[in-house]
Order: C-alpha cells, then structure tokens, then sequence
C-alpha cells in the first residue's frame, strides 16, 4: 500500500510527538506501551485519507486521527481482560505485561485524552464530531456485550452476528472516514456516503478477521490460532456451519462450544467440520458482498476526484492474507 505511506508517516510522527510523559508513569507506562505495538494504523490513517481526499488540510486532522488511534486502543486493552487474551499484535497483552488493575485505569485515561484531542477543533465542526464520535462509542459498548452474549447464547442468526459487527467493527471505520470529510468541509451528502463505504468495508474486514482466525498464519495475524473457537465465539464461521450442517455435524459442533475448554481436541473437531463443509467459501462469498456494497457507495460520492486510491485500499484490506 505505498499510496497510503505519506499517511502512515504523517500519523507514526504524529503519535512519537505525543508520545506520554506525565506521572504517574504507572498509569502511562501501559498506555505508552500498547501504542507501540504497532497495528495496522488502519483507522486514523482512514481519517487522514478522507480529509486529504477531500481536498482539506491534513494538519487540522492529525489530532482527531490520534483521538481515533487512542480511542481504539482503548478498546483493545478492555477487550483483553475481557477476553482473557494473551497476546495482541504478536505480544503480550497489556492486563498480562502490568495486572488488570492497571491495564483498565490506563483504559480510562486513554479514553479521556482521547476526547481531549478534539477540543482543537473549529466550533462548527467541534459539535457534529464529538456527537458522532459518542455514538460510535456506545455502538461499540453494546457490539460488545452482543459480542459476550453470544458466547452463552445457544443459537446466533446471520442477522444478529452482522449487526454485533458493525457495532463491534464496522462503525468506528464509518466513523473514521466521516470525521475526515467533516473535517474537510464535505457536503453531508458526501461524508454520509464515506460513512456507508467504511460501514461495509469495515464488516467485510471483520469477516476476513474470522476467516484468518482459522485459516490464517497465527505468526502473522499476530493472535492464537483459532482463538475465537477456544472462547466459543460464534463468529459467521461457527453460524454458517451450522446452516449447512448434518444432525450429526451440528450436535458436534453445539456440543463443543459449551465447553470451556482450551483441549487441542475442540479446536481439531470443530476446525475438521468447517472444511468438510467449505464454510471458507461461504465466507468468502460475504466478504465480496459487502466488498460490493462498500463500492456502490464509493460511487456515489461527488466531491473526491482520485477514488482509486480508496478502491486501492478497499482491495488492499479485503484481500490480505493476515
């Protein structure tokens, strides 16, 4: 993607200057730390495309983009302990590297500075932003307990999974590209329909997230392998298996999923009945869907000239092999 690295630079410059020095260092220190693991960048950087692409100036989007990276970040440390994760980006986690405690009060504080980092903002603009920013907070909040609910929860439709991922997903890479074009003064015509783009381009690389789970290199997503099976995640994976299952095949794959377990015999199990029922493909299929959807909206915008670069992009994420 080297189209995007003069974004990249912008905001991995961006993110060393404002790197945290306050005291205490405990409550910084996990902050600074989960900063650095790296990531794709994927949202601020989104945030700083649709401003330039809009034909605005980048400087006013560099704090708002480093609000978003913060805000995410914020995210990721809570989803850990909720999740028990190990690992994230390859290493470990930040409730594991410190202890809980820490890992949800540098939480907090992380949410707070990133709230702080749109207060530079023009008054006109100040307002819809920090209102669409809140939103997609409390969209994540409940994507997230959707999230947890279905690890209990004996039956997951299509139509509930789809929705916990945008909340999950999906939103705060619409929101992204909307706080750009907001920034760069877009008609309301044009940031709703960057909102949509990113709505679908955000479900179609949440999907691509649960294919690699399984399919995937672990050494490259950066997570354990098939981890969403260990914690009964019943991800689109799990839900179309059980559309296409036998009796049999379907008893299994319930049976396993009640288990809380991290017996290697779940994960083969479980793994076997995916691939003789080729849920890769059926997966793959919603992928380029939602892929299609992303585009259809990308055409209705009017006021970016250069739209390959963001079809690039679309192409570029949804096609990745980590």
């Amino acid at each position: 993607m080297k189209y995007l690295n003069q974004y990249v630079e912008t905001f991995q410059e961006a993110l060393k200057q404002n790197e945290f020095k306050d005291e205490p260092k405990e409550l910084y220190e996990p902050i600074n730390y989960i900063l650095t693991l790296g990531g794709k960048r994927l949202r601020p950087i989104i945030t700083l495309m649709a401003t330039d692409l809009f034909g605005g100036d980048m400087s006013q989007a560099i704090k708002p983009s480093l609000a978003i990276e913060y805000f995410h970040n914020f995210t990721l440390m809570h989803d850990d302990i909720m999740d028990k994760a190990p690992l994230r980006r390859g290493k470990t986690t930040v409730h594991e590297k410190y202890n809980v405690d820490r890992a949800i009060l540098s939480g907090d504080a992380l949410l707070i500075k990133a709230y702080q980092y749109f207060e530079d903002l023009p008054d006109n603009k100040f307002k819809e932003i920090v209102t669409l920013f809140s939103k997609t907070g409390q969209d994540l909040c409940e994507g997230q307990q959707y999230d947890m609910n279905f690890e209990t929860q004996l039956e997951v439709t299509e139509e509930e999974y789809m929705k916990m991922i945008y909340y999950k997903t999906g939103v705060l890479t619409a929101a992204s590209f909307k706080i750009g074009a907001i920034i760069a003064d877009a008609s309301p015509e044009d940031a709703n329909h960057i909102f949509d783009f990113g709505k679908h381009l955000g479900i179609a690389f949440q999907l691509k997230d649960d294919l690699l789970d399984v399919y995937g290199d672990s050494s490259k997503v950066g997570k354990m392998h098939a981890g969403d099976i260990f914690e009964n995640k019943k991800t689109i994976l799990f839900i179309k298996a059980l559309e296409k299952a036998s009796e049999e095949q379907a008893t299994e794959l319930r049976y396993w999923y009640k288990l809380n377990t991290e017996n290697i015999d779940k994960v083969y199990s479980v793994e076997n009945i995916f691939k003789q029922l080729r849920v890769d493909h059926m997966v793959e299929h919603e992928i380029l869907e939602h892929t299609k959807l992303a585009k259809q909206y990308l055409e209705k915008i009017e006021g970016i000239e250069n739209k390959k670069v963001l079809k690039d992009f679309c192409d570029d994420l949804i096609g990745r092999s980590f």
